[in-house]
C-alpha cells in the first residue's frame, strides 16, 4: 500500500510541484509583486542535495550579468556521497534559465528604484529543479509592524471564534 506524494514524503505538492524549500523571511522582509518561475543550472551532485533537502535561501538574490540572471548567495551543501569528485562550492553562482521576454521584463523592473529580485521557492516539477523569484519592494520598519500587529489581531479573533463554537 503506497501512500500518495512520493511514499511518505515531507514535502508538500502543489499540482506536480514538490516543494523543497521557502524563503518565509522574505514575504516578512520585502513586498512582493510579481513571481517568475525560472530553471537552474546545476551540477549532479547539488541536484541529489537539493532533492535532499539540504538548500538554504534566506541570503539568495539574483543579480544580472552579460544580459542573464544568476542566483547569487543561496547555500546548496555538499552531497554527503558525492566524494572530492562532485564537489563544488556551496555558494558559488547558478545560472537562471527564463525565456529573453520574461529576463527584459525582470531587468527593466529591477532597474527602478527599490526594487530588488529574490529567490521565494525551491520546487522540483517533473523532477526539474525550479526556483520562483519575485520582484519585491522592500518593507519599512513600520509596514512590518503593521503585518505583525494585522496578523495577531487575526489570530485573536479566530481564536474568540474558535471559543464560542465551543460554548
Amino acid at each position: 500500500m503506497s501512500k500518495k506524494n512520493g511514499g511518505g514524503s515531507n514535502a508538500k505538492v502543489k499540482s506536480g510541484r514538490k516543494i523543497i524549500s521557502k524563503n518565509r523571511k522574505a514575504s516578512h522582509d520585502y513586498q512582493l509583486e510579481t513571481k517568475y518561475d525560472a530553471g537552474l543550472v546545476l551540477t549532479g551532485s547539488e541536484i541529489k542535495s537539493i532533492r535532499a533537502n539540504r538548500i538554504q535561501l534566506s541570503e539568495g538574490f539574483v543579480q544580472e550579468r552579460d544580459s542573464e540572471l544568476w542566483l547569487m548567495g543561496v547555500h546548496i551543501s555538499p552531497y554527503d556521497q558525492a566524494g572530492t569528485y562532485g564537489y563544488t562550492d556551496p555558494l558559488r553562482p547558478r545560472k537562471l534559465l527564463l525565456h529573453k521576454r520574461e529576463i527584459a521584463q525582470i531587468m527593466t523592473r529591477s532597474r527602478e528604484r527599490g526594487y530588488t529580485i529574490i529567490p521565494t521557492m525551491v520546487f522540483l516539477e517533473r523532477g526539474w529543479a525550479k526556483v520562483e523569484i519575485a520582484l519585491a519592494r522592500g518593507k519599512k520598519q513600520y509596514d512590518k509592524r503593521a503585518d505583525i500587529a494585522k496578523r495577531d489581531a487575526d489570530r485573536q479573533i479566530r481564536r474568540a471564534l474558535k471559543d464560542s463554537y465551543r460554548e
